[in-house]
């Protein structure tokens, strides 16, 4: 699969009009193991999260099931009022749709009263008026998507939601899911060792809609010491992991990564990736790579 210009823009406006820096920051890792309960030093994310506005980093994704109820409220504690970011909104995407019953389990479910309660409690932990980005995490089988979605346009026309997205959804999901509402993002598994996703990525782009991979950094093979990877990136003093989302920012214009970390210093080199420029003979090598 071919890659667009070397020289990618360093912005993406969500929805058309929500201006972001292409590469986000997501915040599922700010709570406790399996995704699970309290983060084992609040202030030390909260620290972690002022650090991201302060480096320019002005998109943040998180979800209420992110705990639950963990990462939106320290995102809240840290950040509101939210000033802007280099003259830019601080925009926080959030996600709805996922029950937890414990570390690592995951149940969804789309019922027009349980979404409605989630962003109520959105809005309330995040310490915002509106969601600059409200996203179905999962679509729940046993609740018909046009009934999910029809309660979240209801609370966009109430003014409580500006966008709205998808999250693990094939192209007739998201088309099926347009015939109730607009579809500005969607939040798929991809990066460049598990590109199953290229089909809704290519309708993406197609359609100007935000691409936002979770689990950017490829794993396996791909990225031990002494592969392909290792070599391009110390050829351009990078970090095979910075080679990957710097691929993913190369990949398509409307490709925003969101890596995320606990770690300032590894924010910091995550961040880097977006100033990284390959020759194309390198991109190629990558993509060879990966096949």
């Amino acid at each position: 699969m071919s890659t667009t210009s070397n020289t990618p823009s360093k912005t993406f406006k969500i929805g058309g009009d929500l201006e972001v820096n292409r590469l986000g920051f997501g915040a599922m890792r700010i709570v406790g193991q399996g995704v699970w309960g309290p983060y084992k030093d609040p202030e030390a994310a909260r620290t972690l999260l002022r650090r991201v506005v302060e480096l320019g980093i002005n998109f943040i994704d998180t979800a209420d099931a992110y705990g639950p109820a963990v990462s939106e409220v320290l995102i809240g504690e840290a950040l509101a009022p939210y000033a802007p970011v280099n003259g830019m909104a601080t925009i926080i995407a959030t996600k709805g749709g996922l029950t937890r019953q414990g570390p690592n389990k995951w149940l969804p479910v789309g019922r027009p009263e349980y979404l409605i309660q989630e962003v109520e409690l959105s809005l309330r932990y995040l310490k915002r008026d509106i969601l600059d980005l409200w996203q179905l995490h999962r679509i729940d089988p046993k609740t018909p998507i046009a009934e999910s979605l029809g309660a979240i346009k209801d609370l966009q026309t109430a003014g409580k939601i500006k966008h709205v997205g998808l999250s693990e959804v094939t192209v007739a999901e998201i088309e099926e899911a347009r015939k109730t509402i607009e579809i500005v993002s969607v939040q798929n598994k991809y990066n460049l060792g598990d590109r199953a996703s290229e089909p809704v990525l290519e309708y993406c782009q197609q359609h100007n809609i935000a691409f936002i991979p979770w689990a950017p950094v490829a794993g396996g093979k791909l990225v031990e010491p002494g592969g392909k990877l290792d070599a391009i990136a110390k050829k351009y003093n990078a970090t095979v992991s910075q080679i990957c989302i710097a691929w993913l920012l190369h990949r398509s214009p409307v490709i925003l990564p969101i890596p995320g970390t606990t770690s300032i210093p590894h924010l910091e080199e995550n961040l880097k990736a977006a100033d990284l420029t390959l020759t194309e003979e390198d991109w190629q090598q990558i993509e060879a790579a990966a096949l």
